[in-house]
């Protein structure tokens, strides 16, 4: 299985905000934008490890700037690490509004998909080799993001998450 690079899996969608979709305020509701994310990030996930993923989960959301009715939101996703069966993909999410300003950076998500067979089972996927700067910050991060992540869920020890933090790091 040959390794992959973060470009391999981008992934952008451009769309409008149409007043079915928003709140009393006419901005777009929280919950319509974490589903565009989450099929972006899907797009995303499957160009990488090129088979079925599923959502496993939704790691961090930053709400930062409400978008409002009529914008235009783009949303970039793309892989920043690969593990053995699953893959961390981070999202930054832009919008134009109505004036047709400058894009302004709204939000930005981090979530986490496994590769699955036709019987619904992990399966490996490829490597993942970063390349800009960029992509090697996201990528070192997302290590640390996943030892807390197994340390809070119960399925690793801070000690463990030290010491493989150290042999990463030693690589």
């Amino acid at each position: 299985m040959a390794a992959k690079h973060p470009i391999d899996s981008k992934t952008v969608v451009t769309s409008s905000v149409l007043p079915s979709e928003t709140n009393a305020i006419h901005t777009l509701f929280g919950g319509e934008l974490l589903a565009r994310m989450d099929r972006t990030a899907s797009i995303a996930a499957q160009r990488h490890s090129e088979s079925v993923v599923v959502t496993a989960s939704v790691n961090h959301v930053a709400f930062n700037h409400a978008i409002p009715l009529g914008s235009i939101v783009t949303i970039e996703a793309k892989v920043s690490r690969a593990f053995k069966t699953s893959m961390e993909i981070y999202l930054d999410v832009w919008f134009t509004d109505n004036n047709f300003n400058k894009p302004i950076k709204a939000n930005e998500a981090i979530f986490t998909f496994v590769a699955v067979d036709e019987a619904r089972k992990p399966i490996e996927i490829p490597t993942l080799i970063p390349q800009t700067k960029q992509e090697k910050i996201r990528f070192a991060g997302a290590l640390r993001r996943r030892q807390l992540s197994l340390v809070l869920a119960g399925k690793l020890k801070a000690e463990e998450a030290t010491e493989l933090k150290a042999i990463f790091d030693a690589k």
